[in-house]
């Protein structure tokens, strides 16, 4: 099976970017792009950029980001446990077209969740495997909604699964053992069409 993970954003440059780690020698910094959607509501990315494309990356600059959607498990027992990032491998100046798309094939590694909102809309939550290089894989969450919802509830552990949709960013409240509330960010794909994987190979 061939697999797909490809991003392409455009937006806004929040801040200045930041620096992340080092990687045998290689330098990472990390920044958030502002992508507006078509209701006028925002999702605020985080992405991170290998050192050669930091520049690119001002404070108040529109900038299109080609890369892909990377997740690492956070051990630091602070924050979400399963930690998303764009890792950009390519950047160019907006060209004042924001953009939020993401083609993603891989394999269903949790049985899905299908649940229906209190005004009766149906929600399928989906955790896919994307295999990466050397034998590593980006585990993404991804929520589909009415018949998508409904279609991708019929799957199991194993199925091939490929999709376009876009990256989202939702803030949520967490309640602490202190019995305190803190505010989050929780980043999923939200599909927007189910595709063919052998589509997928003849295209590869």
């Amino acid at each position: 099976m061939t697999t797909k993970n490809e991003v392409l954003l455009e937006g806004l440059v929040l801040g200045e970017p930041e620096w992340s780690h080092e990687n045998h020698g290689a330098q990472f910094y990390r920044v958030y792009l502002q992508v507006p959607r078509l209701s006028g509501q925002m999702d605020l990315l985080p992405v991170l950029l290998p050192g050669g494309l930091a520049a690119q990356a001002a404070e108040g600059r529109l900038l299109r980001l080609r890369g892909q959607l990377r997740s690492f498990n956070n051990r630091s027992g602070v924050g979400s446990r399963l930690v998303l990032t764009v890792y950009a491998q390519e950047l160019q100046p907006g060209l004042d077209e924001p953009q939020n798309q993401i083609t993603l094939s891989g394999a269903l590694c949790k049985s899905p969740i299908f649940r229906r909102t209190p005004l009766g809309r149906s929600i399928c939550d989906l955790m896919l495997a994307v295999p990466r290089r050397y034998g590593r894989a980006d585990y993404l969450p991804v929520i589909a909604w009415g018949q998508l919802a409904v279609k991708a509830s019929r799957l199991h552990v194993g199925d091939s699964l490929a999709l376009e949709g876009r990256v989202q960013s939702r803030t949520y409240h967490k309640t602490l053992e202190s019995g305190e509330t803190e505010e989050r960010t929780a980043y999923e794909v939200s599909m927007m069409r189910l595709l063919d994987p052998e589509e997928l190979e003849r295209d590869a």
